[in-house]
């Protein structure tokens, strides 16, 4: 299987609670652990421009790579500008678009970076700067290879803002199952929501997962599914409110790509969101994410 990283992930926050560190230990633990060879591991292309105006607006655009976006806008996006924060946000993109184009030829390929469901047209929040799934499915129908897309968002959090961005896009369904109680406090309008309780548990996440995917094909007929793979759904999270166990998330995976599997459909995998206290925690369910899906490659 394909993966698609960069040492561009991995930049300097300060002292900052994002846990930016996993994107340089996740492909770390693959290779030690003998779930991917060197050769399995690509650097991505970075995004151009071009690319991000398909479903961002100048102004954003050019404020953040000019450095002049105003204080708000930063708290809101909740990082650090940097040069090489512009730099992670082009090769992020670069991932997920080259994670899709892999799966186009061979089934499945992930992206361990992405899966940034909170980024707006006009602004980004929730730590999501550009919204790679969006700017990545634009550019696939802009170049030909695919036009219906199915986005799975399995985070803890709702995918606003990619819910919005594809809201009149008739050629798009966007599934999100979160947290209801969780951020953001507004929700908006997926093609389908569905909103679970506080300490929902593996049993009943599983049991929900396992009705919905398969209402998903009879609601829509897709030629690529892109995957929000969050694992910020596990019990004690920091900004999560379910209770799945590491074998609850290991499930939900296997259940994706099974599902991905047997509709013979193209699986673009990103990490999505992930904040348990251990970055040990986090890095060990990425990377349970990633095992799962090469097993279905």
């Amino acid at each position: 299987m394909r993966v698609f990283t960069s040492a561009r992930y991995t930049v300097s926050l300060g002292n900052h609670s994002y846990p930016m560190e996993k994107y340089r230990l996740v492909p770390e633990r693959l290779l030690a652990e003998g779930v991917l060879r060197g050769e399995e591991l690509i650097e991505p292309e970075a995004a151009s421009v071009t690319d991000v105006l398909r479903v961002h607006t100048p102004e954003y655009v050019q404020a953040l790579i000019n450095g002049t976006l105003e204080r708000k806008a930063l708290l809101r996006l909740g990082l650090p500008w940097s040069e090489d924060l512009v730099r992670r946000a082009f090769a992020v993109l670069g991932g997920t678009y080259g994670a899709a184009r892999a799966a186009l030829a061979e089934g499945v390929a992930a992206n361990l970076a992405g899966g940034t469901h909170h980024a707006f047209a006009d602004h980004g929040e929730g730590y999501c700067i550009f919204n790679d799934h969006v700017v990545t499915l634009r550019r696939l129908r802009a170049e030909d290879y695919a036009r219906r897309f199915l986005i799975v968002d399995l985070d803890v959090h709702q995918g606003n803002g990619t819910a919005v961005l594809c809201r009149d896009d008739e050629e798009t369904f966007t599934f999100s199952m979160h947290s209801e109680s969780n951020y953001p406090a507004r929700k908006e309008r997926s093609s389908w929501d569905i909103g679970l309780p506080d300490g929902t548990t593996d049993g009943q996440y599983l049991e929900v997962v396992a009705g919905a995917l398969p209402q998903l094909l009879k609601k829509f007929n897709p030629e690529v599914i892109l995957y929000q793979a969050g694992v910020d759904v596990l019990a004690g999270d920091r900004f999560g409110k379910l209770a799945l166990t590491m074998s609850g998330v290991t499930e939900r995976d296997r259940a994706v790509c099974a599902f991905a599997r047997r509709a013979g459909i193209p699986l673009v995998v990103t990490l999505g969101g992930g904040y348990a206290r251990d970055i040990d925690q986090i890095v060990e369910a990425h990377c349970q994410t990633v095992k799962i899906a090469g097993q279905y490659s």
